[in-house]
């Protein structure tokens, strides 16, 4: 499938020698932007797809959606024609639960499964969340929040009129993270590898290890230097990570 023709998925650098598809679900704020840098972090036999929400990037004048799993089913219709090669996901924060979601959606359609789900910087769904919601704040207050977080890039929050102009996405993106509530289900039969930052203040040990009981088969979790968005700072760690498991879980098959 042509990238451009698929509003849902972009992907940067496209293979079709590639044997596995890596598809990747951004954070709250997050465009395919965001993970431009992985396409060449991974070996050759490895081709990234990144999700595209609405209200983003070229999407900007599509309204923003509020609900994971109105996102996950919107997705499940896009990646179709795309799961005709072994693939996996990997989501960070609100992309976690996302690409979470979205399993369970191609299950329940009796659809192809992933190899493994990367699940990175973000809580098990069935415990709560213990933290205040940030979407219902006043502007300068979750503005304020969100770069206690380091969510956004400096040269972005010192421009006014350009984060006014993501406010609403951001609200939307924060408000779907916040207002989700788990229906429970029964395991996955894939992998599930949790990936956190040694410093992240928002998800303890405790909630990124409650992955494992969603999963019948394996469960790691694995710390990195760095915050919340330990992804960006140690991109190269998680990379190598992501793809060790991936050739383990070829050489197994």
């Amino acid at each position: 499938m042509n990238s451009n023709s698929n509003p849902w998925f972009a992907c940067p650098q496209a293979n079709p020698e590639a044997e596995t598809r890596l598809f990747l679900f951004p954070y709250a704020g997050g465009g395919p932007a965001v993970f431009n840098k992985w396409a060449s972090g991974f070996p050759g036999n490895t081709e990234t797809w990144v999700a595209h929400y609405p209200g983003r990037g070229s999407r900007h004048n599509e309204p923003s959606i509020p609900q994971v799993i109105t996102l996950a089913e919107r997705l499940s219709d896009a990646i179709r024609l795309l799961l005709d090669k072994p693939f996996a996901f990997l989501g960070h924060s609100l992309g976690a639960l996302v690409a979470f979601e979205l399993t369970q959606h191609l299950r329940r359609k009796n659809l192809p499964q992933p190899e493994i789900l990367f699940v990175s910087a973000c809580g098990a769904p069935h415990i709560p969340d213990p933290h205040p919601p940030l979407h219902t704040l006043p502007d300068s207050e979750f503005l304020n929040s969100l770069q206690q977080l380091n969510g956004i890039p400096a040269e972005v929050s010192q421009q006014p009129e350009v984060m006014q102009l993501l406010l609403p996405m951001l609200r939307a993106d924060f408000q779907a993270m916040e207002s989700y509530v788990y229906t429970p289900e029964l395991p996955l039969a894939c992998p599930i590898f949790a990936l956190g930052g040694r410093d992240d203040p928002r998800v303890s040990r405790e909630r990124l290890e409650g992955w494992c009981l969603h999963t019948n088969s394996d469960f790691k979790a694995q710390y990195l230097p760095g915050d919340h968005f330990f992804i960006n700072t140690a991109r190269e760690s998680v990379t190598a990570s992501i793809t060790a498991e991936l050739t383990s879980a070829h050489a197994k098959n």
